[in-house]
């Protein structure tokens, strides 16, 4: 008591003294972003964007709650709007390393590197890593080529939502769910119930939906598929980077560096620097630095992407 009382009377001594007080900010604030080359030399640029981990519209936080990243959305919207106003930017690679995520934000990030392709009139090339599938290779299919890396996994093209049922475990430890609602469907997908039948195909009809979503984007993207070619490959499972090659879902198997040449080659290029977008401290030295991703990020927002319901282009071993 006397401690805290001898506490306060120090800092009101300090503050009447009329002493200056600068103000910390006790979190470092989000910077804009600045380019940093990470290979080649000349006039021309090529952007490298990286797109990693769990794809969400929600912020990357710490187990205490804190904001450690932008969500890979905005962050990449950021990017492509930077690279518009740039006239050296003469080509773009997608390098995709990533299982996925929530249908929404994949297919936002779709649809706006196919408006920057429609605006900006430049190449685009996907460069797949360790595995592209689901949302990974649905914004894949944004791009004007697909290459993939030999060891890379791809496909997994469906829909899953994620649900527990509880009630067993509840019943034994006699829990009751008391909830009140005001129409009886409101909560057609707790995890406190089993469903019934004609919830079943409530659900089904929704994911049905979204499945054939992916389905026409595939489609329209890949001139070698038509829709009866897609139908059988679109049952979720994954494919090696030879298969996917096989089955028209990619275009090449080759390296990171292919892929820049690839670019290179479209956009006429003779040379040019690889560039990638990073906020201020973040260190990127070559074209296989990372963003601070994590591909299971219990931590974060990782696991947390489960809950609540979400509809998920995203593969689920």
């Amino acid at each position: 008591m006397k401690k805290a009382l001898l506490f306060i009377l120090l800092i009101t001594l300090i503050m009447s003294s009329g002493c200056a007080f600068v103000s910390i900010p006790l979190f470092r604030q989000t910077q804009p972003l600045q380019e940093k080359i990470v290979q080649g030399k000349g006039r021309n640029k090529i952007l490298l964007i990286d797109i990693s981990g769990i794809i969400s519209s929600a912020d990357k936080r710490s187990t205490t709650g804190f904001v450690t990243e932008q969500d890979i959305t905005s962050r990449i919207k950021e990017e492509l709007e930077k690279a518009a106003r740039d006239k050296k930017i003469k080509g773009v690679i997608l390098r995709i390393n990533s299982p996925g995520g929530t249908v929404t934000a994949s297919d936002i990030i779709y649809r706006e590197i196919v408006r920057f392709k429609k605006k900006k009139n430049i190449p685009v090339v996907a460069c797949l890593m360790d595995i592209a599938t689901s949302g990974g290779y649905y914004i894949a299919c944004a791009a004007d080529e697909i290459i993939a890396h030999p060891t890379t996994v791809t496909g997994s093209i469906g829909v899953i939502a994620f649900k527990f049922n509880l009630k067993g475990l509840m019943d034994k430890l006699g829990i009751e769910e008391d909830s009140v609602m005001a129409g009886d469907k409101k909560d057609i997908y707790s995890m406190f119930r089993p469903m019934s039948g004609e919830e079943k195909k409530i659900m089904q009809d929704i994911m049905d939906t979204l499945h054939n979503r992916f389905i026409s984007v595939i489609d329209e993207s890949r001139a070698d598929l038509t829709r009866d070619n897609i139908l059988p490959l679109a049952d979720g499972r994954v494919y090696t980077a030879d298969q996917a090659r096989d089955l028209k879902l990619i275009d090449h198997v080759g390296y990171l560096d292919e892929s820049i040449n690839a670019v290179q080659k479209q956009a006429g290029l003779a040379k040019a620097k690889v560039v990638m977008y990073h906020r201020p401290a973040a260190y990127k030295n070559n074209i296989y630095s990372q963003a601070n991703i994590s591909l299971v990020n219990f931590g974060g927002s990782g696991l947390f992407e489960y809950l609540p319901v979400r509809f998920m282009y995203m593969w689920n071993p």
